[in-house]
């Protein structure tokens, strides 16, 4: 025993201690990095089943806009013939970059809820589960809003029976990106690119809020079973 205890055990364990902190110092950029990748492989995998997807939820709608061509599609297998046939196999990954630049969304919420957080934590001892719902729901209300301008824009790329900008085709680029929120500015106002935000708040800040809510109450349920002290408690 008074071997582990010794002067030259600790020496160890203080070097073994900043080792470790220097490499995930040196190396925490390229952990960044990946979880990023994540995120663009994610949206890069999954955009053509959302693009059909779109185009199915609205398959058979009316539109005011002259510019936009019906569509008919019987079913997913046939969405996937008519779109890379008509379109080419590029359309499948219609609003890409909006969607790369909407994985922050989940950064803004996190940070919102962690900046609240802090703040009522100066003011009392510990968050009930209606403070953690409500600062939740806030949050993410908070990176709806922000974001939802571009969350439309990628709306109508995904439909794309619209008209882009004559001076440059590329779909989801950030000039057409620009040129859509313009174009939807002169047309129907700035309040044009929050249309449909009520419904999405409703959907989002209420799921955010019970997410929160769960992920508080299981972290709580660990520190209690672990014997350590709560993040809620100062």
């Amino acid at each position: 025993m008074a071997s582990v205890l010794s002067y030259e055990s600790l020496v160890h364990a203080v070097a073994g201690a900043v080792g470790s902190m220097t490499a995930m110092t040196v190396f925490f950029p390229l952990d960044t990095a990946r979880l990023r990748l994540q995120g663009v492989v994610n949206v890069l995998l999954t955009t053509p089943l959302w693009v059909v997807n779109t185009r199915l939820k609205l398959q058979g709608a009316k539109f005011r806009n002259e510019d936009i061509v019906p569509t008919n599609y019987n079913g997913i297998i046939d969405a996937f013939h008519q779109i890379i046939r008509d379109e080419g196999i590029l359309a499948l990954w219609n609003g890409t970059f909006p969607s790369l630049l909407l994985v922050f969304n989940p950064a803004i919420q996190f940070m919102f809820y962690e900046g609240l957080k802090r703040q009522l934590l100066k003011k009392r001892m510990k968050l009930s589960s209606l403070d953690v719902f409500i600062i939740g729901a806030i949050a993410k209300a908070i990176a709806t809003t922000v974001t939802y301008p571009l969350q439309t824009v990628q709306s109508i790329l995904r439909f794309g029976h619209h008209r882009l900008n004559p001076e440059n085709r590329t779909l989801g680029s950030l000039r057409n990106i620009l040129y859509l929120l313009h174009q939807r500015v002169r047309r129907f106002g700035i309040m044009g690119l929050y249309k449909g935000l009520e419904a999405k708040l409703l959907q989002t800040a209420l799921t955010a809020a019970l997410m929160f809510l769960v992920y508080e109450k299981l972290t709580a349920a660990t520190f209690t079973v672990m014997g350590l002290k709560s993040a809620h408690k100062r």
